[in-house]
């Protein structure tokens, strides 16, 4: 059989048993186990994929995702992460768009602390929005604020996609997770300014209110005690790999522990906290390992039929330039976006995207360090496309969160240009790929 009615057949068959209604890992899962059955020698083909999964589940390298995903869910169940949003909200005074660079500032604390960007918007939405659409906010500068920090979740460690993202398509994990610190920074900042100088421009779309007039004691006071021990925890996490003092996995036990000592001090852990952020983390972790191990075989059926090489072959008699290439994988996740979840993406186009980031100069430096600047940039498509409609999942999250009357159609109005401004930090990356090289070779030294 030809290589294209090879990749034609996995991934047609995928989209079959998606619009039958069967969740995304199993849909996957099916696809792998005819895949590996027709294309890598019946029998032995089978026993490579419980091998697979025997693998997935021995590997210490992802140990890090229960880890992260846990940290994430305990400061979201105990209460911990709404007290630090209310010390960010009495520490911005009288300023443009206040409710809104609350949001931004306190999502950005919140993605520091959780590797769950759903958790980060639900907890934005349920806390700040009812407050803004009370104080006139319109829906243009209060919804769109929240669905766009929250996506930043995926990018500021702890991160659990990244290093799902890393496993998946060979990308060293540690390297991967501190590479995206300073374009999410970059992103945040961005957001800031154009919610100030939006509001500064048309001030009804955020009217200013009576901020109780607190000294500034009583301002700082709340951010010290409830914001500065939980920044301790993010620097834990990143300054132990960074420093070279411990590795990804360690670094989350680290964190995972932290969280769970701040969430005791403040007195908010109780049993029913921690059963739910243990059953939540479980869910996730039994997903991630099914995921894995289909990834993994997927790679080796497209091996095995000659699919990759076939691809390959395809982009480099067409002689395209590396740069164009690049822009037609980032266009093609942009483009999946749309219609799936960031799991079913990364399933699908690494195993193939990554062929092409191994064999194509594209002027960045060694092999790792390409991968890393494409891990970046992959993690910056899959948190543009949890915002991008039709199907954007945190466009749901906000629609859930969000006072009735609230439409989808000002949802995704209020989300686009956060959109475009990701966009461009995209671009940024692409041509100043350095960026994303800044913190890794700190780790390198």
């Amino acid at each position: 059989m030809e290589w294209y009615w090879t990749i034609a057949l996995l991934i047609g068959g995928l989209v079959f048993f998606m619009l039958l209604g069967l969740p995304v890992v199993f849909a996957f899962f099916a696809v792998n186990l005819i895949g590996a059955y027709f294309f890598m020698g019946g029998e032995k083909g089978l026993m490579q994929l419980v091998r697979n999964a025997i693998d997935s589940a021995q590997n210490f390298a992802l140990a890090p995702i229960p880890l992260f995903i846990f940290m994430g869910e305990i400061m979201f169940y105990t209460g911990v992460a709404a007290r630090a949003i209310d010390a960010v909200d009495k520490l911005i005074a009288r300023v443009p768009g206040r409710l809104s660079l609350v949001a931004i500032v306190g999502g950005t604390i919140f993605s520091s602390l959780s590797g769950s960007t759903i958790a980060n918007t639900a907890m934005l939405g349920s806390t700040l929005l009812p407050e803004m659409y009370k104080r006139g906010y319109k829906p243009s500068i209060s919804i769109g604020p929240i669905v766009a920090v929250g996506g930043l979740a995926m990018l500021i460690p702890p991160s659990a996609l990244a290093v799902l993202l890393g496993s998946i398509a060979k990308i060293p994990i540690g390297e991967l997770l501190v590479a995206s610190i300073i374009p999410a920074f970059i992103l945040a900042t961005l957001f800031f300014g154009y919610i100030i100088i939006r509001c500064t421009l048309d001030p009804s779309i955020a009217p200013s209110y009576d901020v109780s007039d607190l000294s500034w004691r009583d301002r700082l006071m709340p951010f010290v005690k409830y914001v500065l021990p939980l920044m301790s925890i993010f620097v834990v996490v990143v300054g132990s790999i960074v420093g070279g003092i411990a590795t990804p996995t360690e670094s989350a036990a680290l964190g995972a522990v932290a969280a769970l000592a701040a969430a005791a001090a403040y007195r908010k852990l109780t049993w029913k906290s921690f059963l739910i952020s243990t059953t939540h983390t479980l869910r996730f972790t039994v997903m991630t390992l099914f995921i894995i191990c289909g990834s993994i075989t997927f790679s080796q059926i497209l091996a095995f039929s000659e699919a990759s090489n076939g691809l390959v072959s395809l982009v480099s008699d067409a002689e395209l330039a590396p740069l164009t290439v690049m822009v037609m994988m980032l266009g093609i996740l942009l483009f999946l976006g749309c219609f799936m979840d960031q799991v079913s993406m990364m399933m699908i186009t690494m195993p193939i995207f990554m062929k092409f980031v191994e064999t194509l100069d594209f002027g960045v430096g060694d092999l790792q360090e390409t991968q890393v600047w494409f891990g970046v940039l992959a993690l910056m498509l899959l948190e543009i496309s949890l915002a991008t409609p039709p199907f954007g999942r945190l466009l749901f999250v906000a629609k859930g969160a969000a006072p009735e009357g609230t439409t989808m159609g000002q949802i995704i109005g209020s989300v686009l240009p956060f959109i475009l401004m990701a966009m461009l930090v995209v671009a940024l990356l692409i041509f100043v790929p350095q960026l994303t090289l800044i913190v890794p070779n700190l780790i390198a030294r």
